[in-house]
C-alpha cells in the first residue's frame, strides 16, 4: 500500500503519475481539509475535489481545478441576486457541493461523503479526507486574520503573511482509516504540495505527524520549490512567515526529522549535500509535471527512491 499526503494541484497531478505505475486500488491518498468553507450555504472542500475530479478524468486541466467544460448559470443568477461570487463555482461543480452538504446534514461524515462520491466517479484510489473534524485554515495579513481562501481567491494573495494558524486543529481527530494507513503502508510519500498550508495542516493533526515518524515504511517528499519559486500557488509568502527559505531546502528543513528521502529538480542540484547535511537523503530528477509521461516519470523516480531508501527518521 502507497500511502500519500496530498493537497491541491501539484498533488493531484501527482497521483495522475502514480496510478500508472500502481494500481489505484493500493493507493490511500490522506487530503488536506483545512481549506474547506461554506460558499452559498455549501460545504466545499477544495482539495478533496482537485484530486477527485482529476483522478475521474473529469478535471479542468488549464486550471487544475473544477469541472472541465463547466458553466456558471447558477453563479450569475446568485451575482444578479446580490450574493458574493468570489469563489468560483461551475454548475457541475455546485452539484457536487449540494449532495455533500445534504449528505452531511443528514448525518454522513465528510469521510463517508467522500468515498461514496469517488465510488460514484469511478475513482479506483482510496481517499480519506484527514479528519472529518472542522479545522479553518488562518491566514495574519495587516488587515486582520483571514480564512486561506479569502487571502488566496478573494484578496488573490496579495496581503503581506504574518503568520498562519489552523482553528480547531487541537480537538480535530484522524478520520478513519487515515492512521491505520500510515502504519500499515509499504511507502508513504509526501506530495509536492504546499509545505506550510497544505502538508503542515495534515501533519498537525494530532496523532498524524507521530504515526509518519513512526511507520517502518520509507518515507519520501517531493519538493515542490523550484528554483527558489513554488510551481504553483502561494508557498512563498508563507514559507518565509515562518522562517523557511523559499528554497529545496527550506522543504528538507520543515521535513526535517519526518522524512527519510527529499526529491529536489535538477535546479537545485547545487543544494542537495546542505539538505544531506540534515540527515535526509536526495535525489535529484526533473520534476516539473507537463504532460502524462512527465507524471510517470517522476512517479517512478519516486517509488524508486522508497524502494531503496534507508530510514533517517530518529
Amino acid at each position: 500500500m502507497i500511502v500519500v499526503l496530498a493537497g491541491g494541484v501539484g498533488a493531484a497531478r501527482f497521483l495522475e503519475g502514480l496510478v500508472q505505475v500502481a494500481p489505484p486500488e493500493e493507493i490511500v491518498a490522506i487530503i488536506n481539509t483545512g481549506d474547506d468553507m461554506v460558499f452559498h450555504g455549501l460545504h466545499v472542500s477544495p482539495d478533496i475535489d482537485i484530486v477527485t475530479y482529476t483522478l475521474a478524468g473529469i478535471v479542468d486541466e488549464s486550471q487544475g481545478w473544477g469541472v472541465r467544460d463547466d458553466t456558471t448559470h447558477t453563479l450569475s443568477m446568485l451575482a444578479q441576486l446580490g450574493a458574493e461570487t468570489w469563489f468560483k463555482l461551475g454548475d457541475r461543480d455546485l452539484a457536487v457541493h449540494i449532495r455533500r452538504t445534504e449528505l452531511l446534514r443528514a448525518g454522513w461524515t465528510l469521510s463517508e461523503v467522500t468515498d461514496a462520491f469517488r465510488r460514484a466517479l469511478k475513482v479506483g484510489v482510496r481517499l480519506l479526507p484527514m479528519s472529518d473534524d472542522q479545522v479553518a485554515t488562518e491566514i495574519c495579513t495587516p488587515v486582520g486574520w483571514l480564512h486561506f481562501q479569502q487571502y488566496l481567491v478573494q484578496r488573490r494573495a496579495r496581503d503581506e503573511v504574518l503568520g498562519v494558524r489552523f482553528i480547531g486543529i487541537d480537538r480535530a481527530r484522524p478520520a478513519p482509516g487515515v492512521i491505520e494507513a500510515l502504519q500499515q503502508a509499504d511507502a508513504v510519500i509526501i506530495a509536492p504540495s504546499n509545505p506550510v498550508v497544505s502538508v503542515g495542516t495534515i501533519l498537525s493533526v494530532p496523532g498524524v505527524r507521530d504515526a509518519v515518524t513512526s511507520t517502518p515504511a520509507p518515507v519520501v517528499a517531493v519538493s515542490p520549490i523550484v528554483a527558489g519559486a513554488p510551481i504553483k500557488g502561494p508557498a512563498a509568502p508563507l514559507m518565509r512567515a515562518v522562517g523557511l527559505d523559499v528554497s529545496a531546502r527550506g522543504v528538507a528543513v520543515c521535513y526535517r526529522g519526518v522524512i527519510d528521502t527529499l526529491i529536489i529538480d535538477q535546479a537545485d542540484a547545487g543544494l542537495a549535500d546542505e539538505i544531506r547535511a540534515f540527515g535526509i537523503e536526495v535525489v535529484v530528477t526533473d520534476t516539473i509535471m507537463h504532460g502524462r509521461a512527465a507524471k510517470r516519470r517522476l512517479a517512478e523516480t519516486t517509488l524508486s527512491a522508497a524502494r531503496t531508501a534507508t530510514r533517517r527518521r530518529p
